[in-house]
């Protein structure tokens, strides 16, 4: 990570240029970062004065010299009044970073401390926040398989028993970005005698480890409603679209709090708890990507397809290279696109032939 520290050296209400001149023992970069939880409770920027953090953990500590003398030098930088930019760069620990992150009860931060020091006057400090972004891969396998959950609750109790409400509902992957649409499944069933509404949520859940307790905030980011479903009939959505709000991505790997995604499916019922079905889903950082066309197909199919081929190898003559090579470069290719123009019009003696369509 590359950047600048700017000295703005200034004698009364101006800068001047030539006489003065102030001297800099050492100009050094302090790069710090970990997770913090909020000893007292309290919301992180609400309430009077500052929160109080507790326990935490130390992600980062670490120091460079962007000015400093040598060792067993006594040497001084003489700087001019006026504005001076400084060049530093740094690099961050190999290890992989947890997300920058502020919540309720807590957060990780990240960031640079500057430090000048100068003969016989006061040490100057300056401030700097990170903004980290751990990458999440949604391409991984556990991210690409889907998520399906079934509940079913009876409306009302003993002789008052209304009827079964159930939902079951399906995700094709687990893993999406910002931005994305999550594609939903479900099939509704309304056996009771009341009318119900369906919906669905995507949900962000803060889980924070104060004084050995987890506390846990939970908010709804953006939501879906269905139509009205009538007593004895079903409703289904073949692909119902929720689109991801931009946030911050899944956290997964720290062991002061965790940040969690879900997607929430539910019922409202009249006189009845809600039925809901909740799956969960990962928040990434790096984009789905077009699956390879040699990947759909199994080896299973492909050994078949090499058989049937070699049969039929001395039916072909006159090819230039074996017939299976020649049509197996083309079987794990894309569809071609489409133009509405011919890239290869026909012609007769190198001339292009023209046609009408007549009606």
């Amino acid at each position: 990570m590359a950047g600048a520290v700017t000295l703005g050296i200034v004698y009364g209400n101006e800068s001047r240029n030539g006489y003065h001149k102030t001297r800099v023992l050492e100009l050094t970069l302090l790069v710090q970062g970990g997770a913090l939880t909020c000893r007292t409770g309290r919301q992180v920027g609400g309430g009077s004065g500052d929160p109080v953090y507790g326990h935490g953990a130390q992600y980062v500590n670490e120091e460079f010299t962007v000015l400093g003398q040598a060792a067993g030098e006594d040497q001084t930088f003489l700087f001019p009044a006026g504005k001076h930019k400084i060049q530093f760069s740094f690099q961050l620990p190999d290890k992989l970073l947890v997300t920058s992150f502020t919540g309720k009860y807590g957060k990780i931060y990240y960031q640079t401390i500057t430090v000048l020091k100068r003969p016989s006057v006061p040490t100057l400090t300056s401030h700097r926040e990170l903004h980290i972004i751990s990458p999440i891969n949604v391409n991984a396998p556990s991210l690409y398989t889907p998520v399906q959950r079934f509940k079913e609750i009876m409306v009302g109790c003993w002789f008052f028993a209304s009827g079964p409400v159930s939902v079951n509902a399906k995700i094709g992957r687990k893993g999406y970005c910002n931005g994305e649409a999550i594609q939903i499944y479900a099939d509704i069933e309304n056996g009771s005698s009341r009318l119900v509404v369906p919906k669905a949520g995507i949900y962000q859940t803060q889980s924070f480890i104060l004084n050995g307790k987890t506390r846990t905030v939970r908010q709804m980011l953006a939501s879906v409603r269905g139509n009205h479903v009538a007593s004895g009939s079903s409703d289904t959505w073949n692909g119902k679209t929720l689109k991801v709000p931009p946030v911050t991505p899944s956290i997964l790997d720290c062991n002061i709090f965790r940040v969690e995604y879900s997607l929430v499916v539910s019922v409202n019922i009249p006189g009845s708890k809600k039925l809901k079905v909740e799956l969960p889903i990962v928040i990434g950082t790096i984009p789905l990507t077009p699956p390879n066309y040699a990947y759909v197909v199994s080896e299973e199919e492909l050994s078949r397809d090499i058989s049937t081929f070699t049969e039929i190898g001395g039916l072909i003559e006159g090819f230039e290279y074996p017939p299976f090579a020649v049509i197996q470069e083309f079987r794990f290719q894309p569809p071609p696109l489409y133009s509405e123009e011919d890239p290869h019009p026909p012609s007769i003696d190198g001339q292009n032939v023209p046609f009408t369509l007549e009606n």
